[in-house]
């Protein structure tokens, strides 16, 4: 199981990278007309779509992260993404603290977006930058055993 969420060798396909960008793009764009729910207590019918379109890309962006190595989640910008989902279900279910949460949750985007690399690889469970499964020790020891 563990070979397949941490592969010796990054899985990757030939449109990932554009993939990544539309998908990214339209998730801006989905979090733009969702703020209408966090920021300005609009109806649900004008925020909702939006929603679906951020919460969709969000998930695919996601899926697409976890194929090609899952090594994301044990870094500081895959711990990022995980707390911000959780910030998302705490504001959707604590109104008075909607706008703080979504706020917090921009905060957290923006600086895991554009952090350097030593951050954002950075991961708390290992303690150093961790690029890549390769680098994992029962990765290594498999590829010795060879």
């Amino acid at each position: 199981m563990l070979s397949i969420l941490f592969p010796k060798q990054r899985r990757d396909f030939t449109v990932k990278r554009y993939l990544s960008i539309s998908l990214r793009t339209l998730h801006l764009f989905g979090i733009a007309g969702f703020a209408g729910f966090f920021l300005f207590d609009l109806p649900e019918t004008l925020w909702l779509p939006y929603a679906i379109l951020a919460l969709m890309t969000g998930f695919l962006m996601l899926v697409i992260e976890l194929y090609v190595d899952a090594i994301w989640l044990i870094q500081l910008r895959g711990l990022a993404v995980i707390s911000k989902m959780f910030l998302l279900l705490l504001a959707m279910n604590a109104p008075q603290l909607t706008t703080l949460l979504f706020c917090l949750i921009v905060l957290i985007s923006g600086y895991f977006s554009h952090a350097p690399g030593k951050v954002r690889y950075y991961s708390p469970f290992i303690g150093r930058v961790v690029k890549s499964s390769a680098e994992l020790s029962f990765n290594q020891s498999r590829s010795r055993g060879e």
